[in-house]
């Protein structure tokens, strides 16, 4: 899935209008899964002068790359952060990691040839899903559309739930990036 959709069900999820440090926690959880791959395509494209295509198409799938993505989209890593808070009873701790598990969470069945080893360390293996949340040859227009809904449901919830005007900009700004994204993925794929 894109990222803002991950901020919003995040926040759908685990924030609280009422706890700035939760709801904080709690989109920065739905962002790390995908913040590495940010930084490293960032770092390639701006500083190293690589084309996109280039960095999507080889350094993507580079070994060093996909252990990154290993580390940081793991459910047995993200697992143990989540139980850990629980027991320490780290309310922000469980909003930050419970996200991260639901962001993986909805990754997991929705890449096909850009699929993570989510399992990481137990086990190398990876699920190369028959769908993929952009790639049309694997239903991406379907998965798109579904997920578009879905950003349209937790925005109006997230509206509904929080009355300050700066948290709804600020969910408003994530569901028109969504769009956007979602628009420039089915134009180009």
């Amino acid at each position: 899935m894109n990222t803002p959709a991950h901020l919003l069900f995040a926040a759908g999820v685990f924030a609280k209008p009422d706890s700035p440090k939760i709801t904080t926690a709690a989109m920065i959880g739905g962002l790390l899964p995908d913040l590495s791959l940010y930084i490293m395509a960032s770092y390639s494209i701006l500083i190293l002068g690589n084309n996109p295509t280039y960095v999507f198409d080889v350094q993507y799938f580079s070994p060093l790359w996909q252990q990154t993505f290993a580390v940081d989209n793991s459910f047995v890593l993200w697992g143990i952060i989540f139980a850990t808070a629980i027991w320490v009873n780290k309310k922000w701790l469980m909003a930050l990691s419970g996200a991260a598990l639901l962001h993986v969470a909805f990754d997991f069945p929705l890449h096909h040839d850009d699929a993570r080893q989510h399992f990481w360390p137990v086990t190398d293996w990876v699920f190369y899903s028959p769908y993929s949340y952009w790639d049309s040859n694997h239903h991406g227009g379907i998965i798109s559309t579904i997920e578009q809904i879905l950003v349209v449901s937790a925005w109006i919830l997230l509206w509904r739930r929080f009355k300050s005007i700066k948290m709804r900009a600020l969910f408003t700004a994530i569901a028109l990036m969504q769009t956007t994204s979602s628009a420039i993925f089915s134009l180009m794929f």
